[in-house]
């Protein structure tokens, strides 16, 4: 690749082309001045964003998810798997993001929740960051979690059981949507009252949780999941 990062953009998300072979905190310097100095043209944009051309670890891709909303003011809203139709997953994402904090201001929070820390809201929350073991979410919308999810999360806190919870890598100790309450086992068991679509992936992937029937299932988030 000529370019370390190539930038590609729809009506409804971008795409990041990445070298394949550069160091990777060589990569991120890259990224933070390619989006520097593009950050007129995506001014107060609301974004999904996929990565294509290079292979990226659950904690890779949060640090670029950091630097970029760290030195823009891009609102990344989610990440879309790369093998997915863009434009029509990226629509797909924001159509929710949209319905799901209409008429009301979502909340952004940047940096890591610690043991002991809640953070709760009356909408939706987007994390740019991890949720650490002991942490509490609590929101009467939807969760998104960009990071790791180790702590506790509660969404549809009103009693909403149409509402999600999704985060880069899923490790929760507990998930309630709506009255639906799922605890997870000291042990890597399966989850209580939640059913895993497949078998849980070598590697780290973005997951959403959501309630099927009375249960919480955890799937990889992949097109169609919000329908």
């Amino acid at each position: 690749m000529s370019q370390a990062v190539i930038i590609k953009s729809n009506k409804y998300g971008i795409q990041l082309f990445l070298d394949a072979d550069m160091p990777f905190e060589d990569l991120l310097q890259a990224i933070i001045k390619k989006f520097e100095d593009s950050a007129k043209f995506f001014r107060d944009a609301k974004v999904a964003v996929s990565f294509e051309g290079r292979e990226l670890t659950a904690e890779e891709s949060y640090r670029i998810v950091e630097a970029i909303t760290s030195h823009t003011e891009i609102t990344i809203i989610c990440i879309v798997d790369n093998e997915q139709s863009h434009a029509e997953l990226f629509k797909q994402q924001i159509d929710t993001y949209y319905d799901s904090i209409a008429g009301k201001e979502g909340e952004f929070y940047r940096g890591n929740l610690r043991s002991g820390q809640v953070l709760e809201n009356v909408s939706s929350i987007v994390i740019v960051g991890d949720v650490n073991a002991g942490a509490r979410i609590i929101s009467q919308g939807n969760i998104i979690v960009l990071g790791t999810l180790q702590g506790n999360a509660y969404a549809g806190a009103a009693g909403n059981q149409n509402c999600f919870i999704a985060a880069l890598e899923m490790s929760p100790a507990q998930l309630q949507i709506g009255d639906v309450v799922a605890k997870i086992p000291e042990k890597k068991t399966k989850l209580r009252k939640i059913r895993h679509k497949e078998k849980a992936p070598v590697a780290a992937e973005p997951q959403i949780a959501v309630v099927k029937g009375g249960d919480i299932y955890i799937e990889p988030i992949t097109k169609g999941i919000l329908a």
